[in-house]
C-alpha cells in the first residue's frame, strides 16, 4: 500500500487546464443605431471673413513706414568716430518693418484671421459706452491744456485732477479739491526738482 502512487504522481504533473475564452466587449443595443439613421451631425466652425476695416490698419502701417524710410534718406551724412554708421539706417530699418508688419497683417486678415475678443474680468462687454463720463474726462484735459500757460500748472493740474475724480463718480468735493491741489504740487516739484524740468508756474509766479 505504501509503494502505490496516485495517478497524478504517474504521469508527472498534471495538464493545465484550458482557459476560458474571453468574447470581445460588444456594444450594448442601445449603443447600435438602427439600420438607415442619419449620421449625427458634426458641428462644423462657421466660415471666416475677411475683416475689411483691417485693411486701413495695414494701409496706415504702411504709409507710416514708407514716410520713415523717404524721410530718412532725406538725414544729412553725419558721421564720425563715435557714430561710423549714422543716422540713417535705424530709421530705415523700423520703416522696413512696418513695411514687413503691414504686408503680414494684410495677409493674414485676406486668410479670414480676427483677433480673439478681450474677455473683461468685472467688465460687461455688452454694456453701452458712458459717453457722459468719457466727455467730462475730455473736457478736464481740453482745460488743462488751455488753461496751463495762462494759470499754471498748479492749478490747471488742479482742474485736472478734481475734475476727472468729479466725472468717475466721486463726489467728495472738498476731500478731492484738497487731493488735487496736493497732488498738483507734488508733480510741480518732483518735476522741477527731480527731473530739472520746470512746469509752468502760471499766476503763481514768484510763490512757488
Amino acid at each position: 500500500m505504501t509503494g502505490m502512487t496516485t495517478g497524478s504522481g504517474r504521469g508527472g504533473d498534471a495538464p493545465p487546464r484550458p482557459y476560458p475564452e474571453v468574447e470581445p466587449d460588444r456594444p450594448a443595443a442601445d449603443d447600435v443605431p438602427p439600420a438607415g439613421s442619419p449620421e449625427p451631425a458634426v458641428a462644423t466652425e462657421p466660415a471666416r471673413h475677411p475683416d475689411r476695416a483691417q485693411y486701413g490698419v495695414c494701409a496706415f502701417l504702411a504709409l507710416l513706414g514708407g514716410f520713415v524710410i523717404v524721410e530718412a534718406t532725406r538725414i544729412g551724412h553725419a558721421v564720425n568716430a563715435a557714430d561710423p554708421i549714422g543716422p540713417k539706417p535705424v530709421p530705415i530699418l523700423l520703416g522696413v518693418l512696418l513695411l514687413v508688419v503691414a504686408a503680414i497683417y494684410a495677409v493674414d486678415v485676406f486668410r479670414g484671421g480676427v483677433g480673439e475678443p478681450e474677455a473683461g474680468e468685472d467688465v460687461d462687454l455688452t454694456t453701452p459706452i458712458d459717453w457722459r463720463t468719457v466727455l467730462l474726462l475730455i473736457g478736464a484735459f481740453l482745460v488743462n491744456a488751455v488753461l496751463i500757460d495762462r494759470l499754471g500748472w498748479v492749478i490747471s493740474g488742479t482742474i485736472l485732477f478734481w475734475g476727472s475724480a468729479y466725472a468717475l463718480g466721486n463726489r467728495h468735493y472738498v476731500r478731492n479739491l484738497l487731493i488735487a491741489v496736493a497732488l498738483s504740487l507734488v508733480t510741480f516739484y518732483t518735476f522741477a526738482i527731480g527731473l530739472g524740468v520746470n512746469l509752468p508756474a502760471g499766476v503763481l509766479q514768484g510763490i512757488l
